[in-house]
């Protein structure tokens, strides 16, 4: 099933997607296939694919595997961080030095997850200058793509827009990422937001698939056919293939067994139907 999603997604027209996590599957057993999953991907020309990699075992295993992009991950929140991996964030940055060393050696770009930086469900609001800070960090770890996420879905447009401006001020524009979850149902104003303030690169899920096990009440990640309908609407080319995302998305609620919720997703599927029922009335 994964190495087929891998494949409609590619087909899908996009071009940067992450695989697999190389974590302990004593943690995450829902990981625990990624060596067979990276050993059975059909590669598409023009397709950067990504692994997450918490720590040396973890670069091992990742390590010629062909893939381009190394994802790692470390909160703006301490306390969210210590939840995640046990340990502060000092600590973990220290800890993952090796690992970005080696990458950087073997020639394998560097990206960062910086969690939390709208708000943390354990300390509420995160310092803006708690999370310069940490974007400064990972920046003199190598990490070329720096990608923002809230976590917990709380953010809101002016925060966002507030926040990209003054990362911007500590790195490139270009090397930003936005990384929302849609908790509160913002995900997508929030897009909009960054997008407005010259971001183009947008994390996303199928079908807004997702969630964090460190982050209770937490929803997925904005759903890709949402993302591509509002940037589409407006103008800009994506590249992505809408109607093959919303195929895939029905396709894998099918396997799930349980609805998805992306809001074009759905109301693609409502559209269906009602062109379905007017069939056989014969009105159409």
């Amino acid at each position: 099933m994964k190495l087929e999603l891998l494949a409609r997604l590619a087909d899908a027209g996009l071009r940067s997607i992450e695989v697999t996590s190389f974590v302990s599957p004593r943690w995450i057993p829902q990981l625990a296939d990624a060596d067979e999953v990276v050993a059975g991907l059909e590669r598409r020309p023009g397709v950067s694919y990504a692994a997450l990699v918490p720590n040396l075992a973890g670069y091992e295993r990742f390590t010629g595997r062909g893939l381009d992009t190394l994802a790692f991950f470390v909160s703006a929140s301490e306390t969210h961080n210590r939840e995640n991996v046990n340990r502060s964030v000092a600590e973990h940055l220290d800890r993952f030095a090796p690992v970005a060393e080696r990458a950087r050696a073997d020639g394998v770009r560097l990206r960062c997850y910086v969690s939390t930086v709208c708000g943390c469900p354990y300390e509420g609001d995160v310092s803006l200058e708690a999370i310069l800070a940490l974007v400064r960090a990972v920046d003199a770890l190598g990490a070329e793509d720096i990608s923002l996420g809230d976590t917990i879905g709380v953010g809101t447009p002016d925060q966002v827009r507030r926040l990209v401006a003054a990362v911007a001020g500590v790195v490139p524009l270009e090397r930003l990422v936005l990384h929302l979850h849609d908790t509160y149902g913002r995900a997508l104003a929030n897009v909009q937001a960054g997008f407005e303030e010259g971001v183009r690169r947008f994390d996303s899920a199928l079908g807004g698939l997702g969630g964090c096990p460190y982050a209770p009440g937490a929803s997925g990640n904005v759903a890709t056919e949402d993302v591509v309908d509002l940037l589409e609407r407006q103008g800009a080319a994506t590249g992505v293939d809408l109607d093959a995302l919303v195929e895939t998305t029905a396709w894998l609620e099918a396997l799930l067994g349980r609805d998805l919720p992306g809001r074009v997703y759905r109301a693609r599927r409502g559209e269906a139907r009602r062109e379905r029922e007017l069939r056989k009335k014969g009105k159409t």
